[in-house]
């Protein structure tokens, strides 16, 4: 897509925004006087998308991108160059980065291990942050994020954009009317297809890569091109795996249809049954969260496609809420679903309303974050919420780590008479990098 064709695009996707009623924004009305500083802090190919999304609600002057690695550096400037006048400055260290630009808005889309990190610094500059999901690697970061945001009383919104997509919303508004009747379990998974794979060996990071920045505050571990770009995910020492990466979108879910705010009680068990690969992560994981008036289930699998609840050619993913009146479906390219006990009664459906090329909702996620600049209100996937819905996925990996279920105190955020599981709430940081206070 060039300038121009972005442009058209831009005002029929703004015209959309201010016509529907779910993401209605006044602010979307009239080009504003002045555009909020703008900066992106890891340029792989989601912080691309967020950008993206940016440059096209028309708030933002791009002033800075930066990455340890020049490639994706390089690439990013050449796209973004496509779709603005805007010449941001590229760096390769966010606090140079933070000392000579002073952006009023950083995006953080750096791996898990990152966030915390990137997103406090930012907020105590004086930045507003949109930062990824899951928002750190321990719970202990997570807390320390909150904090931050709070004492600064800047906004934070987290990318659990399925907060304000369409169809999830409307899919809340049925279940927390009672129509599903009494729910007393739900069930959360993702499954994809796949075999063992093959080990990948270890070489010497790429000459426009910074290796030991990247690692930064994680451990310092051989370079393999399986963990980066895009692979971290399943490298415990960077990420948390599946259910840190997809879990936190559904069990958040979970989270935004109950009143209760955490589980009271954790298992999980898993392993690696299939997988033979360099990556370290679980190949298969189930957990379950005990709550004082219901049950929640998360389960993965990488292996052995599950051709019964596929609900497109990739992976079988979503949540089932299991009522008396019915079971609802929360998915995603599919929309949402209620199956009626009670036969004589309709199966009800509402489709997906979804954004190409990447099939989110990051526009209106980010139409709303504006929003709560501006009125200096808390946004739809504020911090908080999304330090207890990463928390459910860290509290499960907590779990498999230590072999045996865990007692969480919600309020003290801390696992009850259990001092060798409360010890991994925080994990020690790797040379200058300091831990948040928490």
């Amino acid at each position: 897509m060039n300038r121009s064709e972005f442009l058209k695009a831009s005002a029929v996707a703004g015209a959309a925004l201010i016509t529907d009623p779910l993401a209605a924004r006044p602010f979307l009305t009239r080009m504003p006087a002045t555009k909020y500083r703008t900066a992106l802090v890891g340029s792989g190919w989601w912080g691309t998308n967020i950008v993206r999304a940016a440059l096209q609600a028309g708030e933002s002057k791009l002033v800075a991108l930066c990455d340890v690695d020049q490639r994706q550096l390089v690439k990013a400037g050449e796209e973004v160059g496509k779709l603005t006048s805007d010449k941001p400055k590229l760096y390769k260290d966010y606090r140079e980065m933070l000392t000579a630009e002073k952006p009023e808005i950083v995006i953080v889309a750096t791996p898990d291990h990152w966030h915390p990190l990137i997103a406090i610094a930012a907020m105590q500059q004086g930045a507003h942050v949109y930062v990824e999901k899951p928002i750190g690697h321990t719970i202990n970061e997570g807390k320390a994020m909150v904090r931050a945001a709070r004492q600064t009383g800047r906004v934070c919104q987290v990318g659990t954009h399925r907060r304000i997509s369409p169809h999830n919303r409307s899919g809340m508004e049925f279940l927390k009317s009672g129509k599903a009747g009494k729910i007393g379990m739900v069930r959360a998974f993702v499954h994809y297809g796949g075999g063992p794979g093959q080990p990948v060996p270890e070489e010497a990071p790429p000459k426009e890569l910074d290796w030991d920045f990247w690692c930064g505050p994680a451990p310092m571990r051989a370079y393999n091109k399986q963990i980066h770009p895009r692979g971290f995910r399943n490298y415990l020492d960077y990420a948390n795996g599946t259910l840190g990466d997809w879990g936190i979108h559904w069990l958040d879910q979970i989270l935004w249809w109950t009143e209760e705010k955490y589980p009271r009680k954790v298992y999980s068990t898993g392993g690696r049954a299939i997988k033979k690969d360099s990556t370290d992560a679980p190949d298969h994981q189930v957990a379950t969260y005990e709550f004082e008036d219901f049950t929640a289930v998360w389960e993965h699998r990488q292996f052995a496609g599950n051709n019964a609840e596929k609900t497109h050619p990739q992976q079988a993913v979503g949540v089932y809420f299991y009522g008396t009146e019915g079971t609802f479906h929360m998915g995603w390219l599919d929309g949402w679903t209620f199956y009626p006990v009670d036969r004589n009664k309709p199966i009800i459906h509402e489709d997906a309303k979804l954004h190409k090329p990447d099939d989110q909702n990051i526009p209106e996620l980010w139409a709303n974050f504006l929003e709560a600049i501006k009125t200096n209100k808390l946004p739809v996937s504020d911090i908080e919420i999304g330090h207890r819905s990463t928390n459910m996925a860290l509290l499960g990996m907590l779990s498999l780590k230590l072999g045996r279920s865990v007692e969480w105190d919600g309020e003290k955020q801390v696992i009850k008479n259990d001092p060798e599981a409360n010890k991994l709430l925080s994990r020690d940081y790797r040379g200058q990098w300091k831990y948040p206070v928490v």
